[in-house]
């Protein structure tokens, strides 16, 4: 007997956007918190920060309807603007 065609409910892009916030914040919270990877990382953490604010938001929409994991997303949420905020106060010190 043929094998099913209908997709799965975990069968959507949607479950990948916990886990990619999560690798971004820690690359966002890493370059904006660490003072030797500061200056070398700080565009990187900028953009890496704001869209694993994005992903992350939209991985716990996703996830409060049962698609994808909720811990993955938040965590990514949370130390993407942790990184975020980091990049840009050191962004506002120097133009100070």
């Amino acid at each position: 007997m043929p094998e099913p065609t209908v997709p799965d409910r975990t069968d959507t892009p949607a479950v990948a956007l916990g886990p990619t916030a999560l690798v971004l914040g820690a690359l966002s919270a890493a370059g904006a918190w660490a003072p030797a990877l500061a200056l070398v990382t700080f565009p990187w953490a900028l953009i890496a920060g704001g869209l694993a604010v994005t992903f992350g938001a939209a991985g716990i929409h996703y996830a409060r309807h049962g698609i994808g994991h909720l811990w993955a997303a938040t965590a990514g949420t949370t130390l993407g603007a942790l990184g975020l905020a980091g990049t840009l106060a050191l962004f506002g010190a120097f133009g100070a």
